[in-house]
């Protein structure tokens, strides 16, 4: 009921009666964090987590004579926070091409990567983005459903194995008390006054937000950064071929089937090229006749 009454009924009011498409608006200042926004209708939002909501995205065609190429950006957000913190056990891994849960969970866990198992990987993974959030061992004892203690020990081990990671976080949380503000490594900065709160909550919140903005905001910051890149290659080469939209980490492009090739290469090219980081940034690309069909 709440997948129809959302995304099929609460879509069809906004089909233009003139193009057959659905023309979303997208907001630049919306988020704290840079993130582009859509509303009218939220086409970010269309679900993915499950499969009778994924099926939705069978809805989403391009023109007759035309396919959709998607690229993703590969965890982009761990990729900045490896490089911002200079963490060099994380920035090794990355180079090296290795999943980065599971060299998580072989640190944390003290076994060798081969012998993780894929449970150990999602614990591994939760605690990877529990960090990046500022996540606290109340927070993944209820998400991975187990005791608080066992929890902050998979914490304390994260930060004594990677402890570049650790000391950014202590060194950007003192920053942000003494500038007021902290930026993306492009400069963009998010003011946050709620580290001065006498609120001890208030202030949790402040902690949270100055670790998260730098690396949620320069993964936006390059996001944006690569849009205008293949918009401009796109015009300079003369191609039919656009973009029609933008999730967070994704960028869809509606391309004549002639232009499949080239728009793939310039697709990736222009994503893992427009910044240098220490690390390699990687943008996995996927063709489909639907949306549903990309990855």
């Amino acid at each position: 009921m709440k997948l129809n009454s959302t995304y099929v009924e609460g879509m069809l009011p906004y089909i233009n009666p003139v193009t057959n498409r659905i023309h979303s608006y997208f907001h630049q200042t919306v988020t704290a964090t840079g993130r582009i926004s859509s509303a009218e209708p939220n086409l970010q939002n269309i679900p993915t987590r499950f499969e009778l909501g994924k099926q939705l995205r069978k809805v989403f065609k391009p023109e007759e004579g035309k396919i959709f190429i998607d690229a993703d950006y590969s965890q982009i957000e761990l990729r900045v926070f490896a490089h911002i913190s200079e963490d060099e056990k994380m920035i090794e891994a990355f180079k090296n091409g290795i999943d980065i849960h599971k060299e998580v969970a072989s640190r944390v866990f003290n076994k060798p990567l081969e012998e993780v198992t894929s449970a150990d990987r999602t614990k591994a993974k939760a605690v990877n983005f529990g960090i990046v959030y500022g996540i606290s061992d109340f927070g993944l004892s209820e998400q991975l459903n187990m005791p608080r203690k066992e929890a902050k020990e998979y914490i304390n081990q994260y930060l004594e194995k990677y402890s570049g990671i650790k000391a950014f976080m202590e060194k950007i949380d003192e920053e942000a008390k003494e500038k007021g503000y902290v930026a993306t490594i492009f400069g963009r900065r998010r003011n946050i006054p709620e580290l001065k709160s006498q609120n001890f909550m208030v202030r949790q919140f402040g902690s949270r937000a100055a670790l998260n903005m730098p690396i949620q905001g320069t993964a936006a910051d390059i996001m944006k950064m690569a849009m205008i890149e293949v918009n401009k290659k796109i015009e300079e080469r003369g191609l039919r071929s656009r973009i029609v939209l933008q999730v967070h980490d994704e960028l869809l492009l509606e391309v004549p089937k002639e232009e499949k090739e080239e728009a793939i290469q310039l697709l990736k090219s222009s994503m893992e090229n427009i910044v240098e980081l220490k690390v390699p940034l990687i943008a996995e690309v996927s063709c489909a006749d639907n949306w549903y069909g990309c990855k």
